[in-house]
């Protein structure tokens, strides 16, 4: 008798066991869920889902790994650092935590210009005394008033620390064939002394505290347009500069760890870039990776040269270094025009006929969201805005290049206001850390555009985006565990799984 109720017991204990078993593999997913829409929420943290499971199912495989992230962020230019200080304290400070701390966008990966750029007041040089081979009059001077503040309040708001690039739009005229701040190229008698240049940067911006993560060798070596600052480059005289004096001068001067990141233009000529930059390994040694800008079309993130780049140097960086609403005048507290295809750029009215489908009117979230998923989608591994601040007109501007950037500004009413662009950023930056591996995701729907990194502390982000007008369900599947949610239409949602 004793042996027959010890099977029976034993029996129990197996099947409550079984039982509690399945219990676990059917037990909800336990997520966090923020949205950013149309509708008006922003980075709003969402508390009611479906209740009826959804025939869409969508999982993440977090097994199946791909590229590493490096960051997300903006950049430091003259024209923000010039607006925050016209700002009261009170509305600079809100603006550098909104972008720099945890409880903001928590940006992680940073770019800033050497010498002038187009978003500067005017247009200058740190080696302003022509024929100084040397660089003995190299100096920062000018990025002392604003420039060096914004980014040494950033730092010190920041609690994870971010990472800076820095990239020239045109060595001094007195270095180039034409003598002027725009179009031109390098002399070659100057390739050492330009050379030269980067390593006086890093230890100028070092002495006041901000350490240097690296460079991209010219901002669009093709040139604008002979607009702004400017310095052309063929990929083969770029990879002599880079192989032959830059790479080989930081390396002396102990600066070997500095990034060094080629190309730094549009798609489109991707190939032909890293057929050159990566043809040997001599020609490779010194470049850590690939820099890329958007403005090739309004809606094409060109996967197929992002896939071809990423197989040339599967091992390097290939990242997004400049990204913005161009050639248009921002609007001001009207967040629904951020969600209407009433956008233009420089396409709009000037690329070639034949170019011309690739600019249509466009929404600037559906711009920012499309693109920054499918370069994640695409070995893509660091995201960076433009300009942080603009003022309502879209600059300041030297040349009234008007452009948007996340949050704009009315310095003389003391106003800020953060676009929906600036939620969207933060979808991405906040929560996908640096370190994080991208990783697989099963995606049936077309039309809902999905990416997914695990972090470091083995959390999950998830972001999806419906362009579309009409909201959709689904089932977010991690483990066989699953949950039911509901994604707005006009809608971008980051979904956290904590570390289980």
């Amino acid at each position: 008798m004793k042996t027959v109720n010890y099977l029976i017991c034993s029996l129990l204990v197996l099947l409550m066991a079984s039982c509690n078993e399945k219990k676990e593999k059917i037990m909800p997913l336990q997520v966090e869920v923020y949205e950013t829409s149309a509708s008006g929420n922003q980075l709003t943290k969402l508390t009611e889902f479906p209740s009826i499971d959804s025939a869409l199912v969508i999982k993440v495989n977090p097994e199946k790994t791909y590229q590493k992230i490096t960051g997300f962020g903006g950049a430091f230019t003259e024209s923000s650092a010039y607006l925050l200080n016209k700002l009261s304290k009170a509305n600079r400070d809100k603006i550098l935590k909104a972008y720099f701390s945890r409880e903001g966008a928590n940006y992680s990966l940073t770019r800033t210009h050497m010498n002038s750029c187009d978003f500067s007041l005017s247009q200058y040089s740190y080696a302003p005394v022509a024929d100084d081979m040397t660089l003995e009059h190299f100096t920062i001077k000018d990025d002392m008033d604003d420039l060096i503040p914004m980014i040494k309040d950033a730092m010190a708001v920041s609690e994870d620390g971010f990472d800076i690039f820095a990239s020239p739009w045109t060595a001094p005229p007195w270095m180039k064939d034409n003598k002027e701040w725009v179009g031109g190229k390098l002399l070659p008698k100057y390739y050492d002394t330009w050379a030269l240049f980067f390593s006086k940067y890093v230890d100028a911006y070092e002495a006041e505290g901000i350490p240097i993560w690296g460079f991209t060798v010219e901002n669009e070596p093709h040139g604008n347009g002979n607009n702004w600052e400017s310095m052309h480059f063929t990929p083969e005289e770029m990879t002599d500069f880079v192989q032959n004096h830059l790479g080989p001068k930081l390396e002396v001067d102990g600066k070997g760890d500095k990034i060094i990141l080629g190309y730094d233009q549009n798609r489109a000529g991707l190939k032909e870039w890293v057929d050159v930059m990566y043809a040997t390994e001599e020609s490779s040694k010194y470049y850590d990776g690939t820099a890329i800008h958007w403005y090739e079309s309004t809606y094409d993130f060109f996967p197929e040269d992002l896939q071809y780049a990423h197989a040339k140097a599967p091992n390097k960086y290939l990242i997004e270094t400049e990204g913005c609403v161009d050639s248009q005048v921002p609007e001001w507290k009207n967040d629904i025009w951020y969600w209407s295809k009433e956008a233009t750029d420089w396409g709009w009215d000037w690329a070639p006929e034949d170019q011309k489908y690739l600019h249509p009117k466009y929404a600037p979230v559906n711009r920012y969201a499309r693109d920054i998923i499918g370069c994640l989608n695409n070995w893509v591994d660091g995201w960076v805005d433009w300009n942080m601040v603009l003022d309502r007109q879209g600059g300041p501007n030297w040349f009234k290049n008007w452009c948007v950037a996340p949050i704009i500004v009315d310095p003389d009413a003391d106003e800020v206001y953060f676009t929906p662009i600036y939620y969207t950023m933060a979808h991405f930056s906040k929560y996908m850390r640096p370190g994080a591996m991208v990783v697989d995701v099963v995606n049936p729907d077309k039309d809902l555009m999905v990416t997914a990194v695990k972090n470091p502390d083995g959390s999950i982000a998830v972001v999806l985006f419906n362009e579309g007008k009409n909201a959709k369900n689904f089932m977010l599947n991690l483990n066989e565990n699953n949950v039911n949610i509901k994604i707005s239409g006009q809608a971008i949602q980051t979904i956290v799984i904590p570390k289980s």
